[in-house]
């Protein structure tokens, strides 16, 4: 048996409830593909996404109805060794990549304050560029569960806000596109677990900043580092702690919220207080 179709079998048979039903349930529970959609599947050359999209090959080789496919390489300025790799593997997993080209790195090396959150949208804007010109209305990202969470606590912990990172959510800046997270629902862990099985190697982080991380752990001074350790220890006292603060995003009640706003309109628990309360116990 060729290696990709191992490595299909593996997410269909050894990791179908972990990965696959995960996979296949956030598909249908946050309404992400659509009939006829054309989907580009954005790939980083990480673990992440090159589970996306061989779940993504999977879901239309054998989903209900037709939509397209499209996988896309931007390449923000990667070294040859991290190209390569990227390559070998696309190849090697029967991923029809197509790489595009931009000088990302080389506009944010100088740049003094906020080079992550620059590079970060940019590479969604040539990514969203790129999907269009393919003809996608939609590009999937490989996001996963611990992304969703860790983005939680950073939000509190560093913006004084609660916010998630959304399964979905509509462009404003090109019409008629929407980006989806297919993996939302699929947890590190077990990616971890189908990449060890399958004997794979994947780039861990591509950044030209930091070059020594290609292919070890993540960097440890970073802010999302510091949320998957605290998340570590919570988990120690409670193991479902990182599933009860998913959980609260699907669960806010908005009687005992002191303030929420959103693009239109800002509201505080006061604006109501009396017609609420007036007369009850």
């Amino acid at each position: 048996m060729e290696k990709y179709k191992e490595v299909e079998r593996s997410i269909i048979k050894t990791y179908r409830k972990e990965i696959w039903h995960k996979f296949v349930k956030a598909v249908k529970e946050y309404q992400l593909i659509n009939e006829n959609d054309n989907i580009a599947v954005c790939m980083s050359g990480g673990k992440d996404s090159m589970l996306l999209a061989k779940c993504m090959q999977e879901l239309q080789a054998h989903g209900d109805f037709y939509f397209g496919l499209k996988f896309i390489v931007m390449d923000p300025g990667y070294n040859e060794y991290n190209r390569k790799i990227i390559e070998e593997n696309a190849k090697l997993l029967n991923v029809p990549i197509k790489i595009y080209n931009s000088n990302i790195f080389e506009v944010v090396s100088k740049v003094e304050e906020s080079p992550c959150y620059l590079c970060a949208r940019m590479r969604r804007g040539y990514l969203y560029k790129f999907a269009k010109e393919e003809g996608c209305n939609k590009i999937a990202l490989g996001h996963h569960f611990d992304d969703v969470v860790e983005t939680i606590l950073m939000s509190m912990i560093y913006s004084g806000e609660f916010k998630t990172m959304m399964p979905k959510l509509k462009s404003k800046n090109f019409p008629g596109m929407e980006l989806i997270r297919p993996l939302y629902l699929v947890k590190e862990k077990t990616i971890l677990a189908w990449q060890r099985y399958n004997n794979l190697n994947f780039i861990n982080c591509a950044c030209r900043f930091v070059e020594n991380c290609s292919l070890g752990d993540a960097a440890t001074g970073s802010k999302r580092f510091e949320m998957k350790e605290l998340i570590k220890r919570l988990r120690k006292s409670n193991p479902n702690a990182d599933k009860n603060i998913f959980k609260s995003t699907h669960n806010v009640n908005l009687d005992t919220i002191i303030g929420y706003h959103n693009d239109k309109f800002s509201r505080t628990f006061l604006d109501d207080y009396e017609e609420k309360f007036d007369g009850k116990f």
